[in-house]
């Protein structure tokens, strides 16, 4: 009999990881970090809960580092098998996990010169060789429902899941584990797409299965019926009138593209003025390229726009702050702007050191375009806090604070309900995870009353034979 385990994700939206065992055998599908509360960080540093040597396998949905960042933590100490995820995930991995080994090392450095840390020194959770050592065990994989071996008796399929490029269901085949020893099937929505959003292709319709894992993201919430195109040029617009500044947080990976073309298209149609547009990351600048690659993802529309010769993710006045003087240098320039910087939740990065200077500002306006989890900087704004812990300083926030609905590269109740109508029989067992705890309830009971399925949200670190 097969045993699950949830490390991760679970009355949370952060920190994914699920255990599967059968025989001996040990896979980890998602090695993400915990983002937000205090004493969600926290457990990045705890011994694991498993033996990463005794790891047989290592499996990743797509590339967000909530999904990925704690990979070279576990190579760390001491995993040295394979790590299987799709095509375009490898190369956007090439990207984020040394980009996350430099920001904990930075971020390290930064605590002990202004002796900002409980402990002396601060060191980082990993460091940018960790990184690099990660990225030697990766096999990339069809994300095409191509079954792939895993370890002795695991297989494992990749679908297009439509969350961002790369982003993959999973479906894993364990054998021996299902009904009279037959072959159990355990369906993974990794962090699924909405439906007719720009860039990719919409999620793939579900596998049959015998146990499935869904995202609740937003199991208690709808995107709302106003357009995102509708809300973007107003608040764009608006600023413009003010002449200040926008901030957009946007992950670097995915949302950055999904703005870039918004913002784009809004121009072209003479709905917004063209304003400077800097993308402050190099990593999403590094992105981009990625997306601009796999054109296999890419939805009909994109794929258009290529054609005619045009570039989807520049939009008329568009320049990139690779480096650190790049970045500061934005400090000096005056009238309505738009910078784009990551990270998309307010927890670290060089949007920190742009928020501290916007969000006093009564004529600039911040743009959340994405979900804030619980705990974090940017969930703290959206909520209207009037006064911020930036960097161990109190930040006033005084500016506009705007936030884009239909944004969300998350599928929403309604759109998680249309992907499991596609599903060619009753699993047995459906288990509502990456949400916090009313939204995986939620999502739980829609399923519940549309279906009449058995649903369960578990707990951290609780097992379930399967």
């Amino acid at each position: 009999m097969a045993k699950i385990t949830f490390l991760g994700g679970v009355g949370t939206v952060t920190g994914s990881k699920y255990l599967l065992e059968h025989n001996d055998k040990k896979v980890l599908v998602d090695c993400g970090l915990f983002q937000g509360f205090r004493e969600l960080r926290e457990r990045n540093w705890e011994e694991p809960y498993f033996d990463p040597q005794s790891l047989d396998a290592i499996i990743i949905t797509h590339a967000h580092i909530d999904h990925t960042g704690y990979l070279p933590r576990v190579v760390r100490l001491g995993f040295t098998g394979p790590v299987y995820t799709s095509r375009a995930t490898n190369d956007l991995l090439k990207i984020l996990l040394p980009d996350s080994g430099r920001l904990q090392e930075e971020d390290a450095d930064y605590r002990n010169r202004h002796e900002l840390t409980r402990h002396s020194p601060a060191l980082p959770l990993y460091d940018e060789k960790d990184a690099k050592e990660t990225l030697k065990l990766i096999k990339p994989v069809p994300n095409n429902g191509q079954a792939v071996h895993i370890c002795d008796g695991m297989r494992a399929s990749f679908l297009v899941a439509g969350h961002i490029m790369g982003a993959s269901l999973v479906l894993l085949e364990i054998d021996g584990a299902g009904d009279d020893g037959g072959t159990l099937k355990f369906l993974f929505s990794g962090d699924l797409g909405h439906y007719d959003q720009p860039i990719v292709k919409d999620p793939a319709p579900p596998p049959a299965c015998d146990h499935l894992m869904v995202e609740s993201t937003y199991g208690n919430r709808l995107h709302g019926d106003v357009s995102s195109e509708d809300q973007m040029a107003k608040i764009i617009n608006e600023a413009a009138e003010r002449n200040g500044p926008i901030l957009i947080p946007a992950f670097a990976v995915g949302r950055t593209q999904e703005v870039l073309y918004l913002i784009r298209e809004l121009e072209e149609a003479g709905r917004i003025p063209i304003l400077p547009v800097v993308v402050d990351s190099p990593m999403a600048s590094q992105a981009t390229q990625v997306y601009n690659r796999w054109n296999e993802e890419h939805d009909e529309e994109y794929v258009s726009i290529l054609s005619r010769k045009r570039h989807p993710l520049r939009t008329g006045s568009m320049s990139t702050a690779a480096t650190r003087d790049e970045s500061k240098r934005l400090n000096n320039m005056r009238g309505a702007r738009i910078i784009i910087s990551a990270s998309g939740m307010m927890t670290g990065g060089r949007v920190l050191h742009h928020a501290v200077r916007i969000l006093p500002n009564e004529n600039a306006t911040v743009v959340f375009v994405g979900f804030q989890a619980a705990g974090t900087t940017g969930r703290r704004v959206q909520d209207g806090e009037r006064e911020v812990k930036i960097m161990k300083q109190w930040v006033p926030v005084k500016c506009h604070v705007e936030k884009v609905e239909g944004f969300s590269a998350h599928a929403d109740w309604k759109a998680v309900l249309q992907w499991l109508e596609g599903l060619p029989n009753t699993p047995k067992t459906v288990f509502t995870t990456h949400g916090e705890p009313e939204a995986a309830e939620a999502m739980a009971q829609h399923i519940r009353d549309r279906f009449g399925w058995n649903v369960v949200v578990p707990e951290y670190k609780q097992s379930i034979e399967l």
